[in-house]
């Protein structure tokens, strides 16, 4: 009786990853599937390359299948053993590249094939890897190394079965030189000895864009609790600092949405370059230090990346269709984190914040890119981030939670982290999930329509919630009495005025502003050299869709000292839009492309390519 439960849950399982198949993975995870990954790679800085093998235990789920497929991008593959009584050389072809997907490696399976072992190197260019010289750096001393996986790039740095529908734990020894120190999204050993021969556990099944690896001259300082920060030492005091409220965020997140389930929670402070804000690696959140503002006033982020421990790393979507699932959980907890912590005012703020940039975002879409759930086939998985997995998911939580009551949602919420935990997940089933604990024993309060309208609809529904802030409400009406010359700016108390109310005031500028209110502007808060990036980033933007050519100092040093795509992008893109600005763009980016991401370096050259 219990093989037979067994093979029932088996085959259950067998056909819950089948149902996810992935259109951004040629793996065949219906027949053959890896479940655990063992790492050996050399980081040669010289050559720019990892080297060295990926060996996985596999399980066949159909007797038969005699293929294991993986995904490869740019990858020399030299040969490929199987495990069958004894190691053995097995036949493997890799196909010709695919634009999106890259290669796809295929190997032959004897019939007691247990383990496969590929031995290869990455290309200098891979696209999940970005490597710095030590002029790159803040320290000027060493080069550093460090990964970006998500969504489809594991497979330029480890041939894998590329997909978020598989769940596998790894381990792995990392040799690097000497000097350096190398972590991962594993459990690290702050005390490691500095000796180039580093060794690594995930003991959790995660999905392989969370695999992650980071190399450099790096330093560890402990924090509270579960918590500390690896960083170069410029900066390693300062990011403490900023994120002491960490530990803090953990426990609210506990109380809210049920057990950490990782251990420890460490942050990875990334070079300038990092093309991200943060990535939500487990263990190792890797941090942009744009966030480090001296205030607390960006550790949003923090709080993202944390909540990410629940909605996307323990509970993740089933394929990048549905990144909802992962980011628009994520910025709702995100943000009861930030009001436990913080208090509900800033939350509010940050809430209302991000409706505004959605509303923008909006204006700009493609009709069929509003969808929460998204049609990717045949797209590169990247054209799915956008405000609308973030916000506009963010948005529907809040509108059930609206509708039914923190009393109800709250408990809805943290029971599907834990029944759900260490397991992946579509659309539709989180639909029939909702429908099952949440709608029915609740009925009446909102409709299957209503939902599936939410989901799969495009824009936003009539009824969407709309967060507003009374902060901002008096900051307007002061903004307003400006523009009418009723007040002086002297007359509007900016001096505890947070991030939140800056950002507000400066995109609400009216686009007819006259140049000469701009400079009035400047000259009275020194916006342009404004040491908050994300401050400096609204202002700059302004600056340049008003013609306001006092910025254009300040746009030459911040662009190139900066590779957080959120934060550049926007001024590349507003810049291309005149022949002088794509004039002035190309030679801010000639000479600062070498130090930007492979990611970060595809967009730009297509926004600067002037086609």
């Amino acid at each position: 009786m219990l093989k037979k439960f067994l093979a029932l849950v088996i085959a259950v399982t067998f056909v819950s990853v089948a149902q996810a198949k992935d259109d951004h993975s040629y793996a065949n995870l219906d027949q053959v599937t890896s479940t655990h990954l063992t790492l050996d790679l050399t980081v040669d800085f010289d050559r720019k390359v990892l080297r060295g093998f990926a060996e996985y235990d596999i399980r066949r789920l159909v007797p038969e299948a005699g293929e294991f497929i993986l995904d490869t991008r740019d990858l020399t593959i030299s040969k490929v053993d199987v495990m069958g009584d004894t190691w053995q050389p097995a036949l493997f072809s890799v196909a010709k590249a695919d634009e999106i997907l890259g290669s796809k490696l295929t190997i032959t399976l004897p019939k007691k094939a247990s383990k496969v072992r590929i031995y290869y190197t990455t290309s200098p260019g891979a696209s999940g890897l970005q490597w710095l010289t030590p002029e790159q750096t803040a320290g000027k001393k060493y080069p550093y190394l460090f990964t970006e996986s998500q969504p489809v790039h594991t497979r330029s740095w480890i041939p894998i079965q590329d997909t978020p529908a598989l769940r596998l734990t790894y381990s792995a020894r990392i040799r690097t030189p000497k000097n350096l120190f190398a972590v991962m999204s594993a459990e690290n050993d702050p005390k490691a000895d500095r000796d180039g021969d580093y060794s690594f556990t995930m003991p959790h099944k995660i999905p392989p864009y969370l695999v992650a690896l980071g190399v450099g001259d790096l330093h560890f300082k402990a924090m509270a609790g579960n918590t500390g920060i690896y960083a170069e030492q410029y900066i390693l005091d300062a990011a403490a600092a900023e994120f002491a409220d960490t530990y803090k965020m953990v426990k609210v997140a506990e109380k809210l949405y049920g057990p950490y389930q990782w251990g420890r929670y460490d942050i990875l402070m990334m070079p300038p370059s990092y093309p991200m804000g943060g990535m939500e690696n487990p263990m190792l959140s890797f941090i942009t230090p744009t966030v480090i503002a001296g205030d607390k006033s960006l550790v949003g982020l923090i709080a993202h990346e944390l909540a990410h421990s629940w909605s996307g790393n323990l509970v993740t979507n089933a394929n990048w269709n549905d990144l909802w699932l992962n980011e628009g959980m994520t910025s709702y907890v995100e943000n009861r984190i930030m009001e436990e912590v913080y208090g509900p005012r800033r939350a509010m703020m940050e809430k209302a914040l991000s409706a505004e940039g959605l509303k923008r975002e909006l204006k700009t879409l493609a009709k069929r890119d509003t969808s929460l759930h998204a049609d990717l086939k045949g797209r590169d998985p990247d054209a799915a981030f956008s405000d609308i997995p973030y916000t506009k998911g963010q948005l529907f939580l809040i509108y059930l939670e609206e509708k039914y009551g923190r009393a109800a949602f709250d408990p809805f919420l943290k029971e599907y982290f834990i029944s759900h935990a260490f397991q992946n997940i579509t659309s539709a089933e989180f639909i029939a999930y909702l429908k099952e604990n949440l709608m029915d024993p609740h009925p009446g309060v909102v409709s299957m329509a209503k939902v599936k309208e939410w989901v799969y609809g495009t824009g936003m529904p009539k009824d969407a919630p709309n967060p507003t802030s009374d902060v901002f409400a008096k900051l307007q009406a002061q903004q307003t009495a400006w523009l009418a010359g009723k007040i002086t700016l002297s007359d509007i108390p900016t001096a505890d005025w947070t991030v939140h109310q800056w950002l507000n005031f400066i995109t609400n500028l009216p686009s007819d502003l006259p140049l000469a209110r701009m400079a009035e502007l400047d000259k009275a808060f020194d916006l342009t050299n404004s040491r908050n990036n994300e401050i400096a980033h609204a202002w700059l933007l302004q600056g340049l869709r008003h013609g306001y050519k006092a910025i254009t100092p300040r746009l030459r040093s911040y662009l190139p000292s900066i590779g957080r795509l959120k934060l550049i992008r926007p001024l590349y893109k507003e810049l291309a839009k005149t022949p002088a600005g794509l004039k002035l763009a190309r030679e801010i980016y000639t000479p600062a492309r070498p130090g930007y991401h492979p990611s970060a370096q595809k967009v730009l050259d297509k926004i600067l390519s002037g086609k």
